[in-house]
């Protein structure tokens, strides 16, 4: 049972990483983190080894659109990243408060911390581009392609981990900055969403009552609800990716929302470690998503599998 303790005044003037890297601070949580660290273990490889399947998957398909293409190839990058390297800090951290190291936790706790902003910052705002390309494609029409290329999906994507490694950066020596970032990140990751999925499905409610009173008989009557088919499928698949990922992340959000602004509790910072699980948890599930919503991916998946098992055998 995580004791309810309250730190102010005297402990406030500690550093964050002082203060929960403190024997004064973290006790009778020795369970709990070794629970956190087992379970971040098994996510971390089950990231590593779904995300790089996906990757070899994509590599291999050739019908999704190559903007579209990059955009999930950046969120699964991110996701390995986070099994490659932001759980296994993560449980470095847990494991040297159980062991009392407070050298290792002094220099894993910020390296975790970093990284996590880095690749959270990231994902949030690969998937709301996800959102912003759907819209596109509804808004633009045939010249979606033409406005839509490769090049300026890859600068805008390069341009957003830039951004993110530089305001994460600025947890070292000002973690308000960093937090500031993080709170209007993500309500303008969110309000964009909103945005454009609503955009989205008030469109094409519109559509479908055009074609239904306008569209001619024959080929075109059949060509234009096929279109409108895939592209309403292309449409669930990303929101389904945005859908998990504000499951997954909400939890985290509120606690971090309900922690005091003086003082620090020892039962919120332990809701934080373990909400952070579920943040991590979204690297491990997106994979399945890819698997599961996007018959192309699918498809490529399987194919995978089969060569791998074929070569062992």
């Amino acid at each position: 049972m995580v004791p309810v303790t309250n730190f102010t005044e005297d402990e406030n003037q500690k550093t964050y990483g002082e203060l929960v890297c403190s024997a004064e601070f973290i006790r009778g949580v020795d369970v709990e983190f070794i629970l956190l660290s087992a379970v971040n273990v098994f996510l971390s490889i089950t990231a590593l080894l779904g995300n790089t399947l996906i990757l070899v998957a994509l590599h291999k398909e050739n019908s999704l659109h190559l903007p579209s293409k990059l955009l999930y190839r950046n969120l699964a990058i991110t996701d390995l990243c986070v099994g490659i390297i932001g759980q296994p800090l993560s449980v470095v951290y847990w494991t040297s408060v159980v062991n009392k190291r407070w050298n290792i936790c002094y220099y894993s706790l910020p390296g975790s911390r970093f990284s996590g902003y880095i690749l959270c910052s990231v994902s949030l705002s690969t998937s709301t581009l996800l959102s912003v390309d759907r819209l596109l494609a509804l808004l633009l029409g045939f010249r979606y392609r033409q406005v839509v290329t490769l090049r300026r999906t890859c600068i805008t994507v390069i341009g957003f981990w830039i951004l993110s490694i530089v305001a994460s950066s600025t947890l070292f020596w000002n973690s308000l900055i960093t937090s500031w970032y993080q709170y209007i990140g993500t309500a303008m990751c969110l309000v964009t969403t909103i945005f454009a999925y609503t955009k989205i499905f008030f469109s094409m409610r519109h559509n479908q009552i055009h074609v239904q009173n306008h569209v001619a008989q024959g080929q075109r009557r059949q060509a234009i609800p096929l279109n409108i088919a895939r592209y309403r499928k292309a449409v669930y698949n990303a929101l389904w990716v945005q859908v998990t990922l504000v499951i997954c992340y909400l939890p985290y959000g509120i606690v971090v929302a309900l922690q005091p602004q003086k003082g620090m509790s020892l039962s919120v910072y332990c809701a934080s470690q373990f909400t952070a699980t579920f943040v991590y948890l979204n690297s491990s599930l997106n994979p399945l998503l890819y698997c599961w919503k996007i018959r192309e991916v699918r498809q490529a998946v399987k194919e995978t599998l089969r060569q791998l098992f074929w070569r062992s055998s």
